[in-house]
């Protein structure tokens, strides 16, 4: 069975991830903070309801030996790493001079530190075992476009693409692809705080941000799901996306076009 890892997949995106991953066939390890430590087993026990190993393991991937420790784990528990989803992210959603440095550091050790650790652990594993692999994280249409999700949570999008593409290059001789995913807005608990940022901002009424951005900024104008994202996941980490490296693929209902 192919092995994979997924960060941040207690819930959302993560979780859609994970679940559609196991229907695909893989035994996934399951990667989250402790606060989230229920949810993560909860995940777990549905991956092995869908026929697969599932292995949950507390990680900070903010934290350099917590990724290290992950990577490890897996490995003793499955054997092998095949594929590592990069998808833990966090979200700050202030404006320039209402952004501190410590949410900046925050935002930025979790989105783009976090993901380069990951890329990091999970390449130097796949290179030890020489057959090659998939690498694929977490992006953001914020990538692309000016985002009212913040400035900090914008750049380290930004900084996502440009490690995806030098990291690309650096594996690509060892077989070993790295892609990422770019959602647009997806209705879970990051949106939420989006939409709170937007109704302090703006005066909506809390709520109505998410159908507003449906109706106003996507040419398909109809909603994005986790599942929608785990799709475009599963794809990137099958065979078919063979001679697809270095990508930052946007899922985003047609709201922006690279």
């Amino acid at each position: 069975m192919p092995v994979a890892i997924v960060t941040g997949a207690s819930r959302g995106i993560g979780k859609a991830i994970a679940l559609q991953l196991s229907i695909d066939g893989y035994d996934v390890a399951l990667a989250d903070i402790s606060s989230q430590s229920s949810e993560l087993h909860e995940v777990g026990a549905q991956v092995q309801q869908n026929g697969q190993r599932g292995l949950c393991i507390l990680t900070d991937v903010s934290e350099e030996d917590d990724i290290k420790a992950m990577v490890a784990k897996t490995v003793q528990e499955f054997g092998e790493l095949n594929t590592l989803i990069a998808n833990a992210g966090i979200v700050k959603p202030n404006r320039l001079f209402d952004q501190t440095m410590e949410e900046w550091d925050q935002v930025m050790g979790v989105n783009a530190k976090g993901l380069f650790m990951c890329y990091r652990e999970a390449g130097r594993q796949m290179i030890k075992q020489g057959k090659g692999g998939k690498i694929i994280g977490a992006c953001s249409n914020a990538a692309f476009r000016p985002s009212a999700s913040g400035v900090a949570y914008s750049a380290s999008k930004w900084a996502v693409r440009g490690i995806t593409q030098v990291v690309a290059l650096e594996l690509a001789q060892y077989g070993i692809n790295v892609n990422a995913y770019c959602p647009g807005p997806v209705e879970t608990e990051m949106w939420s705080e989006i939409d709170a940022s937007i109704s302090k901002n703006t005066g909506a009424p809390l709520g109505s941000s998410y159908e507003q951005a449906v109706q106003t900024r996507m040419a398909l104008k109809q909603a994005l799901t986790p599942e929608d994202i785990a799709l475009t996941v599963s794809f990137l980490a099958s065979s078919k996306s063979r001679n697809i490296t270095g990508q930052s693929l946007l899922v985003d209902g047609g709201q922006y076009f690279s």
